[in-house]
């Protein structure tokens, strides 16, 4: 198989069947052999129903649906595993991505040899509450991923060779940030493609507001902790550690030897432990052991979780058998 188009949704019903027919009329152009996975992200439309009705229609429509909303990041994880074409391609379902972009995508992954090629949005059509910090969120995720060539890390037209999909794991809100995950993965051929974006035909986005922001930086120095210090947290938890433990027990025995130097020359002197420094210092010892021995423990236990994705699907189309069970 040529291709498998990954279209993660939340309630876009009006949008699906004028997407598919767009989508099969490009593949019959170029003579491409495809599917299409539909990840039903919990949605309480009919977008079901007409992804159903779709596969009816051709064996190309593949479907999964989620019990309830889990978020882009696991839809196009189940995505990811169940894709088979030699290049899979994502789009999100509202129609501003277009898959007139898919041919030129495919020849740069099997033509140019780039692992991951995403799109560049350079005009957008989204208000300028949402382009002004998606142009702060890029430049900082440039900065810290060290992917200088690219714009817009979470823009959804992207497309891969099919060992980037099968061997980076999406968790969480990490589809921002998949090229990251594909360069920590060795897939570093990573390039570029301007694609046009489309106003949105129907309803409104479903992904607005400040938290999406908030959590985007949260992920991006998540990410760029694990990258860095995952196989080797004792490289920062033990130094800061270390720092802290030996600030409050130079403090202690500072004042150890301050109290003996007051008693060797018979000046009257407190108690050590009714100095306040005392406890300051006390407690640093305290916090430095705890980032010494405990921080980076509950980090790693964290990322090794065998539960972190599993999500309950509760209907499939036309998959293999046996494949999400």
């Amino acid at each position: 198989m040529d291709i498998s188009v990954i279209i993660p949704l939340y309630n876009e019903d009006e949008s699906l069947g004028e997407l598919y027919s767009w989508i099969d009329k490009v593949m019959k152009a170029n003579g491409f052999t495809y599917e299409v996975i539909f990840v039903n992200d919990g949605s309480t439309d009919h977008s079901w129903q007409v992804i159903d009705e779709l596969s009816r229609q051709s064996d190309c429509v593949k479907g999964i649906s989620f019990r309830r909303n889990y978020g882009k990041s696991p839809a196009l994880y189940c995505g990811f595993k169940e894709a088979q074409g030699d290049v899979v391609v994502t789009m999100d379902a509202d129609l501003q991505d277009s898959p007139d972009e898919i041919p030129e995508l495919y020849r740069m992954i099997t033509e140019d040899g780039y692992d991951l090629v995403s799109g560049y949005k350079q005009k957008r059509y989204d208000p300028l509450s949402k382009t002004l910090p998606t142009k702060l969120f890029n430049a900082t995720a440039r900065r810290v991923s060290g992917i200088k060539n690219l714009h817009d890390f979470n823009c959804g037209l992207k497309a891969y060779r099919r060992d980037v999909v099968k061997n980076i794991e999406v968790y969480g809100e990490m589809h921002r940030y998949i090229p990251y995950l594909a360069k920590n993965a060795g897939f570093d051929k990573i390039g570029e493609k301007v694609v046009h974006h489309q106003a949105r035909k129907y309803g409104s986005s479903k992904f607005m507001g400040l938290n999406r922001f908030v959590n985007g930086y949260l992920d991006l120095l998540t990410l760029w902790f694990l990258s860095t210090f995952g196989k080797k947290p004792m490289h920062v938890f033990g130094f800061l550690g270390s720092i802290m433990f030996l600030i409050g027990f130079f403090s202690v025995l500072g004042l150890g030897i301050d109290k003996l130097w007051c008693l060797a020359n018979g000046i009257p002197q407190r108690l050590i432990t009714s100095s306040p420094w005392f406890y300051i210092a006390l407690t640093t010892m305290l916090i430095g052991t705890q980032l010494f021995l405990a921080g980076f423990l509950g980090d790693l236990i964290s990322r090794s979780s065998q539960n972190r994705n599993d999500y309950q699907i509760k209907e499939t189309i036309n998959l293999r058998e046996n494949a999400l069970s």
